[in-house]
C-alpha cells in the first residue's frame, strides 16, 4: 500500500503539485476579488449617502433661497408697485368730484335739478364699479407678475452663482445678470401703472357699460346678484382683447423680442447679441402667454371676487347684503372698496387670498425650481 502511494506520488508529483498550486491560486484570487468586491460595494454606499447629503443640502439651500426670494416680493416689490398702482388709479378715476357734487346738492336740494342728480348718479354707478373691477383685476395680475418676475430672476441668479463658484476659472462674468439688468427688470412691474393703465381703462370701461348699462339704481342686488355682476364684467372684459393681448397692459411689446420667440421655439436657443434684461423680459412674457399661467390666474381672480364679496357683506353691516339693497345704496360699498383692494401687501386680505391658492404656489414653486414650466 505504502509503495503504490510512493509510486503514485513518483508518477503524478508534478501534477499534484500543479494542480495544489492552480487551486490554492484560485481561492486566494477569489478571496482577493471578493475582498474588492466588498470595497467597491462600502465605496457605492459611500457615494450613494454623501450623494444624498449633498442633494439634501442643495434642495435646503434652494427652498431657503425661494423663501427669501417671496419675502423679498411681499416685503420690497410688490409694496412698492402697489402704492404706485394705487395713486394712479386714484389719478384717473377720481369720484370726489361726483360724490361732492351730489352731497351738495342734498344739502342744498335747489342747487341740482332732478336730470342733473339722475346724470350725477349714473356716472357714479358707472365709475364706481369701473374703479372696483379694476382695482380688483390689476391688484390680482400685478402681483402675480411681480411673482413670475422674482421666480425666474430668483432661479436663474441661483443658478449663476453656482456655476460662478463651481467653475470661476471657466465661467466669463458677462455670462452673469448684472445689477443694472436685475435692476430694470423689476422696474418694469411698473409699466402697468405708467404706461398701461390708459388703455386698461378704456377697455375696463367699455365692460362695466356693457353689463351695468341695463342697472337701474332703483334695482335689487344680493350677495349672488353682485358676484354675478362682477364676474360678467370681468369676463366681457376678457372677451375684448384678443387672446393674451391684454399682457401688453402688464409689460412692454417689444417685436424684436417677440420675432426671438417665434425662432427659439422653446428649444433654449442663445442669443449672443440680446441682452441678459431682454432674455428675462422674453421668458416673462412666454409665462404670462402660457395656458397654466392664464389658468392659475382665472383661479386667483376668482379667489379675489369671493373674498370682495364677503368684504363688502361685512361693510354692509346690517344693511345686509344677503338679502339684498337697491344699487343706490350699494353704490356707497361699491366706492369704498375699490381703494382697500390696493392696500399695503402686508395687511391686504386680497392679495393673502391669491397666496392661499394652492394652484398658485404650485405655479411658482415650479417656475423657481424649473426653466421648462410651460412644457
Amino acid at each position: 500500500m505504502l509503495s503504490s502511494l510512493r509510486d503514485f506520488w513518483r508518477r503524478h508529483k508534478r501534477k499534484v503539485i500543479v494542480s495544489t498550486g492552480v487551486l490554492g491560486s484560485g481561492y486566494v484570487l477569489y478571496r482577493l476579488y471578493n475582498a474588492h468586491r466588498r470595497r467597491l460595494d462600502d465605496l457605492e454606499r459611500e457615494l450613494a449617502t454623501e450623494r444624498k447629503r449633498v442633494d439634501e443640502f442643495v434642495k435646503d439651500q434652494m427652498q431657503a433661497h425661494f423663501e427669501n426670494i417671496q419675502r423679498i416680493a411681499d416685503t420690497t416689490t410688490l409694496p412698492h408697485a402697489m402704492q404706485f398702482l394705487s395713486s394712479r388709479i386714484e389719478e384717473e378715476l377720481q369720484l370726489s368730484h361726483l360724490t361732492d357734487r351730489l352731497m351738495q346738492g342734498k344739502g342744498q336740494p335747489n342747487t341740482l335739478t332732478y336730470s342733473e342728480k339722475l346724470e350725477l348718479w349714473d356716472k357714479l354707478k358707472y365709475l364706481s364699479f369701473t374703479r372696483m373691477v379694476l382695482s380688483l383685476w390689476t391688484m390680482t395680475l400685478l402681483s402675480l407678475y411681480i411673482r413670475v418676475q422674482v421666480n425666474i430672476l430668483g432661479r436663474h441668479l441661483y443658478i449663476d452663482t453656482a456655476r460662478h463658484i463651481g467653475s470661476s476659472h471657466f465661467l466669463d462674468d458677462g455670462d452673469l445678470i448684472d445689477r443694472d439688468d436685475q435692476q430694470k427688470f423689476l422696474a418694469s412691474a411698473d409699466f402697468l401703472s405708467t404706461n398701461g393703465l390708459p388703455a386698461l381703462i378704456s377697455n375696463m370701461q367699455a365692460a362695466v357699460t356693457e353689463v351695468i348699462k341695463g342697472k337701474q339704481l332703483r334695482d335689487f342686488f344680493n350677495a349672488a346678484v353682485l358676484h354675478e355682476t362682477i364676474v360678467q364684467i370681468l369676463d366681457t372684459f376678457k372677451s375684448i382683447r384678443s387672446p393674451h393681448l391684454w399682457v401688453d397692459f402688464l409689460m412692454p411689446a417689444n417685436a424684436h423680442l417677440q420675432e426671438l420667440n417665434a425662432s427659439s421655439s422653446g428649444d433654449n436657443t442663445v442669443f449672443p447679441d440680446v441682452s441678459k434684461f431682454d432674455l428675462l423680459m422674453l421668458e416673462t412674457r412666454a409665462v404670462l402667454s402660457s395656458v397654466k399661467f392664464t389658468n392659475v390666474a382665472e383661479v386667483a381672480l376668482k379667489a379675489v371676487v369671493d373674498a370682495l364679496i364677503e368684504e363688502i357683506g361685512v361693510q354692509c353691516g346690517e344693511d345686509n347684503l344677503a338679502t339684498g339693497m337697491p344699487l343706490a345704496r350699494l353704490l356707497a360699498r361699491v366706492t369704498h372698496v375699490g381703494p382697500i383692494l390696493l392696500d399695503e401687501p402686508s395687511k391686504n386680505k386680497f392679495i393673502e387670498a391669491i397666496q392661499n391658492v394652492p394652484e398658485v404656489e404650485m405655479l411658482f414653486t415650479v417656475l423657481y425650481a424649473n426653466a421648462d414650466v410651460l412644457d
